[in-house]
Protein backbone atom coordinates (compact mmCIF):
# COMPACT_ATOMS: atom_id res chain seq x y z
CA UNK A 1 0.00 0.00 0.00
CA UNK A 2 2.71 2.48 1.00
CA UNK A 3 4.99 1.64 -1.94
CA UNK A 4 2.12 1.94 -4.40
CA UNK A 5 1.13 5.32 -2.97
CA UNK A 6 4.75 6.50 -3.08
CA UNK A 7 5.13 5.47 -6.72
CA UNK A 8 1.90 7.30 -7.56
CA UNK A 9 2.92 10.47 -5.68
CA UNK A 10 6.49 10.72 -6.96
CA UNK A 11 5.69 11.78 -10.57
CA UNK A 12 3.39 14.52 -9.29
CA UNK A 13 6.10 15.90 -7.01
CA UNK A 14 9.04 15.83 -9.44
CA UNK A 15 8.12 19.12 -11.20
CA UNK A 16 7.91 20.70 -7.73
CA UNK A 17 11.38 19.34 -6.98
CA UNK A 18 12.96 21.37 -9.77
CA UNK A 19 11.37 24.62 -8.66
CA UNK A 20 11.87 24.03 -4.95
CA UNK A 21 15.55 23.20 -5.27
CA UNK A 22 16.34 26.43 -7.11
CA UNK A 23 14.24 28.69 -4.90
CA UNK A 24 15.30 27.02 -1.65
CA UNK A 25 18.94 27.24 -2.70
CA UNK A 26 18.51 30.98 -3.24
CA UNK A 27 17.08 31.16 0.29
CA UNK A 28 20.12 29.29 1.61
CA UNK A 29 22.42 31.69 -0.27
CA UNK A 30 20.54 34.65 1.20
CA UNK A 31 20.84 33.36 4.77
CA UNK A 32 24.56 32.79 4.38
CA UNK A 33 25.05 36.24 2.85
CA UNK A 34 23.42 37.75 5.95
CA UNK A 35 25.82 35.95 8.25
CA UNK A 36 23.71 33.02 9.45
CA UNK A 37 25.20 29.57 9.85
CA UNK A 38 24.08 26.62 7.75
CA UNK A 39 21.92 25.34 10.61
CA UNK A 40 19.55 28.32 10.43
CA UNK A 41 18.18 27.75 6.90
CA UNK A 42 18.19 23.99 7.48
CA UNK A 43 16.14 24.27 10.69
CA UNK A 44 13.87 27.06 9.47
CA UNK A 45 13.00 25.24 6.26
CA UNK A 46 12.19 22.11 8.27
CA UNK A 47 10.14 23.67 11.09
CA UNK A 48 8.63 26.77 9.46
CA UNK A 49 8.22 25.33 5.96
CA UNK A 50 6.60 28.45 4.53
CA UNK A 51 8.76 29.64 1.67
CA UNK A 52 7.66 33.27 1.44
CA UNK A 53 7.68 33.69 5.23
CA UNK A 54 11.14 32.19 5.49
CA UNK A 55 12.48 34.92 3.21
CA UNK A 56 10.67 37.55 5.31
CA UNK A 57 12.02 35.98 8.51
CA UNK A 58 15.56 36.86 7.43
CA UNK A 59 14.84 40.54 8.01
CA UNK A 60 12.82 39.82 11.15
CA UNK A 61 15.80 38.03 12.71
CA UNK A 62 18.05 40.99 11.92
CA UNK A 63 15.65 43.66 13.18
CA UNK A 64 14.56 44.68 16.68
CA UNK A 65 12.56 42.20 18.77
CA UNK A 66 8.87 42.79 17.97
CA UNK A 67 6.77 39.63 18.47
CA UNK A 68 3.41 41.28 17.71
CA UNK A 69 4.73 42.73 14.47
CA UNK A 70 6.16 39.33 13.52
CA UNK A 71 2.84 37.62 14.30
CA UNK A 72 0.74 40.05 12.25
CA UNK A 73 3.20 39.97 9.36
CA UNK A 74 3.18 36.17 9.35
CA UNK A 75 -0.63 36.14 9.41
CA UNK A 76 -0.82 38.48 6.42
CA UNK A 77 1.82 36.67 4.40
CA UNK A 78 0.31 33.22 4.95
CA UNK A 79 -3.38 34.08 5.29
CA UNK A 80 -4.12 32.26 2.03
CA UNK A 81 -3.58 28.98 3.90
CA UNK A 82 -6.83 29.62 5.76
CA UNK A 83 -8.63 29.14 2.45
CA UNK A 84 -6.54 26.09 1.64
CA UNK A 85 -7.52 24.56 4.97
CA UNK A 86 -11.22 25.12 4.38
CA UNK A 87 -10.93 23.48 0.96
CA UNK A 88 -9.24 20.40 2.42
CA UNK A 89 -11.64 19.75 5.32
CA UNK A 90 -13.40 16.91 3.52
CA UNK A 91 -10.27 15.41 2.00
CA UNK A 92 -8.48 15.22 5.36
CA UNK A 93 -11.31 13.39 7.14
CA UNK A 94 -10.34 10.01 8.52
CA UNK A 95 -6.59 10.48 7.97
CA UNK A 96 -5.71 9.53 11.55
CA UNK A 97 -2.15 10.31 12.63
CA UNK A 98 -1.30 11.63 9.15
CA UNK A 99 -3.67 14.58 9.52
CA UNK A 100 -1.46 16.78 11.79
CA UNK A 101 1.47 16.45 9.41
CA UNK A 102 -0.71 17.06 6.34
CA UNK A 103 -1.93 20.27 7.97
CA UNK A 104 1.57 21.37 8.92
CA UNK A 105 3.09 20.57 5.52
CA UNK A 106 0.33 22.02 3.33
CA UNK A 107 2.25 24.48 1.19
CA UNK A 108 0.87 25.97 -2.04
CA UNK A 109 2.29 23.20 -4.19
CA UNK A 110 1.19 20.32 -1.97
CA UNK A 111 -2.30 21.80 -1.78
CA UNK A 112 -2.49 22.09 -5.57
CA UNK A 113 -1.49 18.47 -6.10
CA UNK A 114 -3.53 16.93 -3.29
CA UNK A 115 -6.64 18.88 -4.20
CA UNK A 116 -6.57 18.36 -7.96
CA UNK A 117 -4.71 15.07 -8.51
CA UNK A 118 -6.63 12.24 -10.10
CA UNK A 119 -5.68 9.53 -7.60
CA UNK A 120 -6.26 5.95 -8.86
CA UNK A 121 -8.85 3.98 -6.91
CA UNK A 122 -6.26 1.32 -6.10
CA UNK A 123 -4.05 3.87 -4.32
CA UNK A 124 -4.69 4.87 -0.71
CA UNK A 125 -5.51 8.60 -0.76
CA UNK A 126 -4.12 9.22 2.71
CA UNK A 127 -0.72 7.77 1.93
CA UNK A 128 -0.70 9.51 -1.48
CA UNK A 129 -1.24 12.93 0.10
CA UNK A 130 1.24 12.11 2.86
CA UNK A 131 4.01 11.25 0.40
CA UNK A 132 3.27 14.31 -1.77
CA UNK A 133 3.60 16.51 1.30
CA UNK A 134 6.69 14.72 2.61
CA UNK A 135 8.52 14.72 -0.73
CA UNK A 136 7.85 18.42 -1.27
CA UNK A 137 9.22 19.25 2.16
CA UNK A 138 12.29 17.08 1.56
CA UNK A 139 12.95 18.97 -1.68
CA UNK A 140 12.67 22.32 0.10
CA UNK A 141 14.84 21.39 3.08
CA UNK A 142 17.45 19.81 0.81
CA UNK A 143 17.60 22.88 -1.42
CA UNK A 144 17.90 25.29 1.50
CA UNK A 145 20.62 23.21 3.12
CA UNK A 146 22.54 22.84 -0.14
CA UNK A 147 22.27 26.57 -0.81
CA UNK A 148 23.59 27.35 2.66
CA UNK A 149 26.51 24.94 2.24
CA UNK A 150 27.45 26.48 -1.11
CA UNK A 151 26.63 30.04 -0.08
CA UNK A 152 30.13 30.84 1.10
CA UNK A 153 31.66 29.49 -2.12
CA UNK A 154 29.33 30.42 -5.00
CA UNK A 155 28.05 33.92 -5.73
CA UNK A 156 25.58 34.69 -8.52
CA UNK A 157 22.49 36.81 -9.16
CA UNK A 158 19.29 34.83 -8.48
CA UNK A 159 16.89 37.64 -9.42
CA UNK A 160 13.84 36.32 -11.28
CA UNK A 161 14.37 32.66 -10.40
CA UNK A 162 11.10 32.65 -8.41
CA UNK A 163 9.20 32.74 -11.73
CA UNK A 164 9.78 28.97 -11.94
CA UNK A 165 6.91 28.37 -9.52
CA UNK A 166 4.63 30.79 -11.37
CA UNK A 167 5.23 28.89 -14.58
CA UNK A 168 4.52 25.63 -12.78
CA UNK A 169 1.12 26.85 -11.60
CA UNK A 170 0.27 28.03 -15.12
CA UNK A 171 0.99 24.53 -16.41
CA UNK A 172 -1.19 23.00 -13.67
CA UNK A 173 -4.02 25.40 -14.53
CA UNK A 174 -3.84 24.49 -18.22
CA UNK A 175 -3.81 20.80 -17.38
CA UNK A 176 -6.94 21.15 -15.24
CA UNK A 177 -8.58 23.25 -17.96
CA UNK A 178 -8.10 20.45 -20.46
CA UNK A 179 -9.48 17.80 -18.09
CA UNK A 180 -12.54 19.74 -16.91
CA UNK A 181 -15.72 19.91 -18.96
CA UNK A 182 -17.12 22.87 -17.03
CA UNK A 183 -14.74 25.84 -17.22
CA UNK A 184 -16.87 28.23 -15.17
CA UNK A 185 -14.96 27.67 -11.88
CA UNK A 186 -11.66 28.42 -13.62
CA UNK A 187 -13.10 31.52 -15.29
CA UNK A 188 -14.51 32.72 -11.95
CA UNK A 189 -11.09 32.31 -10.37
CA UNK A 190 -9.32 34.17 -13.16
CA UNK A 191 -11.95 36.92 -13.21
CA UNK A 192 -11.87 37.48 -9.45
CA UNK A 193 -8.07 37.51 -9.40
CA UNK A 194 -7.87 39.98 -12.29
CA UNK A 195 -10.43 42.30 -10.68
CA UNK A 196 -8.61 42.30 -7.34
CA UNK A 197 -5.25 42.78 -9.06
CA UNK A 198 -6.58 45.94 -10.71
CA UNK A 199 -8.23 47.13 -7.50
CA UNK A 200 -5.56 46.35 -4.91
CA UNK A 201 -2.30 46.06 -6.86
CA UNK A 202 0.19 43.24 -7.19
CA UNK A 203 1.32 43.29 -3.55
CA UNK A 204 -2.08 43.06 -1.86
CA UNK A 205 -4.52 41.31 -4.18
CA UNK A 206 -4.14 37.66 -3.08
CA UNK A 207 -6.26 37.71 0.09
CA UNK A 208 -9.11 39.83 -1.41
CA UNK A 209 -9.06 37.62 -4.50
CA UNK A 210 -9.36 34.43 -2.45
CA UNK A 211 -12.18 35.93 -0.37
CA UNK A 212 -14.02 36.98 -3.53
CA UNK A 213 -13.54 33.53 -5.10
CA UNK A 214 -14.90 31.80 -1.99
CA UNK A 215 -17.87 34.18 -1.90
CA UNK A 216 -18.58 33.64 -5.59
CA UNK A 217 -18.44 29.86 -5.25
CA UNK A 218 -20.63 29.96 -2.14
CA UNK A 219 -23.31 32.09 -3.79
CA UNK A 220 -23.19 30.17 -7.06
CA UNK A 221 -22.75 26.70 -5.60
CA UNK A 222 -26.15 25.39 -6.65
CA UNK A 223 -25.70 26.53 -10.25
CA UNK A 224 -22.22 25.03 -10.46
CA UNK A 225 -23.43 21.72 -9.04
CA UNK A 226 -26.31 21.62 -11.54
CA UNK A 227 -23.82 22.28 -14.33
CA UNK A 228 -21.61 19.39 -13.19
CA UNK A 229 -24.58 17.01 -13.02
CA UNK A 230 -25.73 18.05 -16.50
Amino acid sequence: MKKKAFRAALPYSLPICIGFLFIAMSYGFLMRSRGFSVFYPMAMSAFIFAGSMEFVAVELLLSAYAPLHAFLLTLMVNARHLFYGISMLEKYKGMGWKKPYLIFGMCDESFSINYTADIPESVDKGWFMFFVTLLNQIYWVSGATLGALLGSVLHFNTEGIEFIMTALFVVMFLDQWEKAKDHRPALIGVGCSAACLLAFGGQSFIIPAMALIVLSFTLGRSRLERGEQA
